[in-house]
């Protein structure tokens, strides 16, 4: 698992939203240096996630829906990504071909599956308040 570039432009857009105004995403945008393409998509997987909803009109924009302390690294990164884990053989549908030849079970797998736990275990105790505050201190 890779924190990709849409989940840190994600992570960008909750940055500038964490306020609690309503932003346009032109200002996003510019604010963030999120690429408006992205913006779009990754505020309709935010909004879908029930992160953030738009609104439309003369006043519109995207604003946050509640508040950044109950949302984790781990959320942000599963709104996000397609895919979270660290190997395809961590989804449970994939075909272990060195598995089927040899007949038994793999042990890279299992260790693989210990890491991956640990890892969510570890961006679960994140919230993203956390990781936002901890970012305006070191500035």
């Amino acid at each position: 698992m890779l924190i990709t570039r849409e989940t840190d432009y994600a992570l960008r857009i909750l940055r500038a939203l964490a306020d609690g105004r309503r932003h346009n995403v032109k200002a996003l945008c510019e604010s963030e240096a999120v690429p408006q393409q992205f913006a779009y998509k990754i505020l309709r997987r935010l909004t879908d996630a029930g992160l953030v909803k738009s609104v439309r009109g003369i006043n519109g924009g995207t604003e946050l829906t509640g508040d950044l302390g109950g949302i984790t690294l781990l959320d942000v990164i599963r709104i996000t990504e397609s895919d979270s884990d660290i190997s395809d053989c961590m989804n449970p549908e994939y075909h272990c071909t060195w598995s089927a030849k040899n007949c038994r079970k793999c042990t890279i797998h299992s260790r693989l599956c210990e890491i991956q736990q640990k890892l969510d275990q570890e961006l679960a105790k994140v919230s993203i308040r956390e990781l936002l505050e901890n970012d305006c201190e070191s500035q």
